[in-house]
């Protein structure tokens, strides 16, 4: 489900953490999951272990995803790697390994999934994180035909994404409403979209933010005919968990929209 603006390679239907209600979220497991019923790009966090290794993980610490406690960044790799980041989901995918950028960017463009990283750095790890996930999406892409975008709710962190890897697109992420001074947010960190809520998304809001010149996406919607609105409304992204009742071939815009 491409756009049709040559300009913006990416997906109109993305899949939220790669299959993250049907899978163990943000492993390998969820973007096969994601890949077998049809998406072609996939969203995953993305931080930093203690000893400075990209993981996807969503939560600061472990409790909800796997069978371990305490925070990720007290942990090294070898740590992680011990835990089970698939048994809290179902039985059928106990055993899976904590997923790493490496893994995934091997994956990803082994079958043809674009990305959409988002940097999720631990409290105080900002711009630390924001360079070291840039620079090496940088070069586990290097050769890819179409790079990762990142995003990140995170200003510090895009900042020192754009710093480290400047030819890695970005989008800035907003939790609320709106701000005032978005457009001068965007221009500073030479955004090429906004990913806003699914809550806060408006006919006006998205004329506004392709008045500007920047590309829009929406999280995270469950709801088709929500999905079909939003893409009539010309929004360029929609991040889905539901990713067998919401397909790319379902989401098609409806006549007369």
């Amino acid at each position: 489900m491409p756009t049709t603006d040559p300009s913006w390679p990416y997906r109109g239907l993305i899949a939220h953490r790669g299959a993250g209600r049907y899978a163990p979220e943000n492993t390998l497991a969820a973007m096969r999951v994601g890949m077998q019923h049809g998406f072609t790009m996939v969203e995953y966090d993305v931080k930093l272990s203690r000893d400075g290794i990209a993981v996807l993980l969503h939560d600061d610490d472990v409790c909800r995803t796997s069978n371990g406690t305490g925070n990720a960044a007290d942990k090294t790799f070898s740590e992680l790697a011990e835990l089970d980041f698939g048994a809290w989901h179902s039985e059928i995918y106990a055993g899976e390994p904590i997923g790493t950028l490496y893994s995934i960017a091997a994956f990803t463009q082994a079958n043809n999934l674009l990305s959409n990283i988002e940097i999720k750095p631990h409290h105080g790890a900002d711009a630390r994180t924001g360079a070291a996930v840039a620079r090496l999406a940088g070069q586990l892409w290097a050769h890819a035909p179409v790079p990762p975008l990142l995003s990140s709710f995170s200003e510090v962190a895009l900042e020192a994404a754009y710093n480290a890897a400047p030819e890695l697109p970005r989008a800035l992420l907003i939790s609320g409403e709106m701000p005032s001074d978005w457009q001068a947010r965007m221009r500073r960190l030479e955004c090429a979209a906004m990913n806003i809520s699914n809550q806060h998304a408006t006919r006006s809001i998205v004329r506004a933010v392709h008045d500007a010149g920047y590309k829009i996406g929406v999280w995270t919607v469950n709801d088709l005919p929500r999905v079909r609105e939003l893409l009539g409304w010309g929004c360029e992204a929609i991040f889905t968990d539901e990713i067998i009742f919401i397909s790319p071939t379902l989401a098609t815009i409806p006549e007369g929209t």
